[in-house]
């Protein structure tokens, strides 16, 4: 492996975070109680609106007459057993104990219209007793402290807990903007989120050293999830300046380049990308089927002209994309997986750069991922950790409230912005890199600043410096 722990230096790590943690959670953030208080008595009422529907419907009736009572339509497994048992669907995936799953995903894909009132009261139950209800069960004096923990993922990452800051929604609009709402910087401040870009990725190639991958990001001209995109898609003039193309480009990275990286195979990334982000059916496929893969061009139509007519043809078409992907264009990549499954297998333990050590018993899967999540995290970690200190020395009015995977939530003076982001910008992508030379591709971070006194769900994209 050529990477010998370094106690010390890790020890040393967590040591200082755990200080810098300890003065995020005591600065805490502003929670609008008397908001909570109304919003949740405004989805208590959306709620009942749902549930009322839902059980005037065909499905519902069905289901309490199978069971010969009212249904607990909240719970996971009377769900699954109506579905799977009583009803005889196919599950589209299976829980890890082998049972159909009942998560959002896979009841989208099941096309039962009703499903779709009970996937959205449960939406909406989630935001209003656990994320609403979290912050205001755990706030003081109308702000809430949550903690930072370093001592519990097996990974050496982070998590959080009371309320958990790193779970509050973002990718659902309305679930970020119901939860986030109620939450605000200090008065007459404004938050700022900075955010690592793909930083898991630079940092498994300072593992595996793959000469594509390292093209990829060294050189700003190529794009490696709009050269995936049009592979997979057949499109031979991608631009993703083409909004369409744009959206299989994110498609892509996110069903098919991550997936992948992450230790999933083809037959799970080929109905993801049709299936899900394509909306094609399970099946044959019509030329009107799915979402457009030129403006006004069906993604069915595009795909049946180059051969792909169901959703078998595609699970071969992207079968033979993934021997490609990692014994053509990332052979080096696949070979260092190998190499490194091997080491842990002899030793029962591999070491990070950033000197931890992970050991006990790992799948494959594990082993691959555990190192480079970790490591990326301590990236975060130092640059964390980096901040603390100058706020500190320099007796900044900008405080620290906390860290998202590979993102810090600042409490920002006003009068100190243009100072805190060219700080961040030098903290992240500058200094860490010198401190740590093993990393070697170029860092980047992009940020989100929310208006004075506004909500955390205001939040826009910035320039960094």
């Amino acid at each position: 492996m050529n990477i010998s722990p370094k106690t010390k230096d890790a020890y040393k790590l967590i040591h200082q975070s755990s200080l810098a943690f300890a003065r995020a959670e005591r600065q805490g953030m502003r929670v609008d109680v008397e908001y909570i208080d109304t919003k949740q008595a405004h989805l208590t009422r959306r709620i009942d609106r749902i549930e009322g529907k839902f059980k005037e419907t065909k499905l519902y009736r069905h289901w309490e007459h199978t069971v010969k009572k009212a249904p607990n339509i909240y719970s996971d497994d009377q769900l699954a057993t109506y579905l799977y048992k009583v009803k005889k669907i196919h599950p589209t995936k299976q829980t890890t104990a082998g049972r159909g799953s009942t998560d959002v995903e896979t009841l989208q894909e099941l096309g039962i219209p009703e499903l779709d009132l009970l996937i959205q009261g449960k939406k909406l139950k989630k935001i209003r007793d656990t994320y609403l209800e979290g912050f205001k069960r755990e706030q003081v004096k109308g702000y809430m402290h949550p903690f930072f923990n370093l001592h519990l993922a097996r990974t050496h990452r982070s998590s959080s807990n009371n309320p958990n800051f790193q779970n509050v929604p973002k990718r659902d609009p309305e679930a970020m903007q119901i939860t986030r709402q109620a939450l605000y910087p200090r008065p007459g401040r404004q938050l700022l989120e900075v955010d690592y870009s793909g930083l898991e990725v630079k940092i498994a190639a300072a593992y595996h050293k793959d000469p594509m991958m390292l093209k990829y990001l060294n050189d700003p001209t190529t794009d490696m999830h709009a050269d995936m995109a049009a592979q997979l898609f057949c499109i031979d003039d991608f631009d993703q300046d083409i909004k369409e193309h744009s959206y299989l480009r994110s498609a892509t990275k996110n069903g098919f380049v991550f997936p992948e990286f992450y230790g999933d195979y083809y037959k799970n990334c080929a109905v993801s990308l049709a299936c899900k982000w394509g909306e094609m059916p399970h099946g044959k496929w019509k030329p009107t089927s799915g979402v457009n893969a030129y403006p006004d061009s069906p993604l069915g139509q595009h795909l049946i002209s180059k051969g792909i007519k169901s959703i078998d043809d595609f699970i071969e078409h992207v079968k033979a994309i993934e021997k490609d992907f990692w014994e053509n264009r990332f052979p080096d990549y696949a070979e260092w997986k190998e190499r490194w499954w091997k080491v842990y297998q002899k030793h029962g333990y591999i070491n990070m750069y950033t000197g931890f050590t992970c050991s006990g018993v790992m799948g494959k899967n594990d082993c691959i991922n555990y190192p480079v999540q970790g490591a990326a995290f301590h990236c975060l970690l130092w640059s964390f950790v980096e901040m603390d200190r100058i706020i500190i020395e320099e007796k900044w009015d900008t405080k620290i409230l906390g860290q998202i995977h590979d993102a810090i939530v600042l409490d920002v003076h006003p009068d100190e912005l243009d100072m805190v982001l060219k700080v961040v910008q030098r903290v992240t992508c500058e200094d860490l890199p010198k401190a740590w030379p093993w990393i070697n591709v170029p860092l980047e971070v992009g940020a989100e600043l929310c208006p004075v006194n506004g909500s955390w769900a205001e939040k826009a994209k910035i320039k960094m410096p």
